[in-house]
């Protein structure tokens, strides 16, 4: 089997562990496969291998023996689908929470992608094969409205609606403590966490642009209800940026602090895409999709009440 060997020079002053340094390289390694890797022999610090665990000081020279990418099949799964709409360019779907969009290694079956190519053979190539028709992503414990392209005409207009901010993305949240503002905006950049590579955090250290505005819709004795509107689509943007104001969502696994912010016991975060607009690929009209609560989120808020 061909493989790629890569070096890199770990910076000065560098206070890391072997597998949480090379988890930082180009290429966007994932913890488990950088395990395997070092596990296999194919990750060397200085010319000798060692443990994930091994810490890194600076100055090691790292070698990276990277594997020819093997060609996966996703297999199509009979998984039903929330079609809210349907035509010849475009699929909107409402995503269930605890639903993957992709697979990925470690997770191929049971995705949102599983279940369109069992659905229709017409999807976008654009994004390969693990995520056709794919335009934008939604967390798997998210729940709500996710537009899918059928075709490459599709997949190019609606992505630049997306990059250029023009696509209507609103969400409904339930954030920990009592807001006290009733709208603002909240800018401030978002890049990889620089120790936990599950997370993404407020930095200004390789880090892009991230907005999101917000409205108060209900205050509770220790909850809001809050809208959201996205202006840029980073990763977990409305949960970072939340936590970083000290509201995190209401049943965050990652940025919530855990069991603690979970009183109700949901399957994750109390997120919601409600509200999706944009215009029409083809046809150039304006189109606008909401979806309603799922019933878990809509019984919390009257709890609440």
């Amino acid at each position: 089997m061909n493989e790629e060997q890569l070096e890199y020079v770990v910076p000065a002053e560098t206070d890391q562990r072997l597998d949480g340094y090379c988890c930082t390289l180009p290429g966007d390694y994932s913890r488990e496969y950088i395990k395997r890797l070092v596990k296999e022999g194919a990750v060397l610090v200085n010319g000798k291998q060692e443990k994930v665990s091994h810490h890194l000081k600076g100055g090691e020279i790292i070698t990276l023996n990277i594997p020819e990418p093997i060609e996966c099949r996703i297999e199509p799964e009979n998984i039903p689908l929330v079609i809210v709409y349907e035509d010849e360019d475009v699929l909107i779907i409402n995503k269930p929470q605890g639903m993957v969009v992709h697979p990925a290694p470690g997770n191929r079956s049971g995705t949102l992608v599983n279940a369109l190519m069992h659905y229709t053979a017409n999807l976008s190539t654009i994004n390969g094969i693990m995520r056709p028709g794919i335009i934008h992503r939604i967390d798997k414990d998210t729940s709500g409205l996710l537009m899918v392209a059928k075709n490459d005409h599709a997949h190019q207009s609606l992505s630049m609606q997306l990059k250029e901010h023009t696509t209507l993305r609103q969400y409904y949240g339930l954030v920990k403590g009592v807001v006290k503002s009733n709208r603002g905006t909240i800018n401030m950049p978002i890049g990889r966490h620089p120790r936990e590579r599950i997370k993404m955090a407020v930095t200004p250290l390789h880090s892009k642009e991230a907005v999101t505005h917000f409205e108060v819709m209900e205050r509770y004795a220790q909850y809001t209800f809050v809208c959201f509107r996205l202006e840029t689509g980073r990763t977990h943007q409305i949960r970072v940026h939340m936590e970083n104001i000290g509201h995190p969502i209401a049943g965050d696994p990652i940025y919530g602090k855990g069991d603690k912010n979970n009183p109700f016991k949901t399957q994750g975060q109390c997120l919601h895409a409600q509200t999706l607009g944009f215009v029409h690929p083809r046809t150039g009209e304006n189109l606008l999709f909401e979806a309603p609560l799922p019933p878990a989120f809509q019984k919390i808020l009257d709890h609440l009440k």
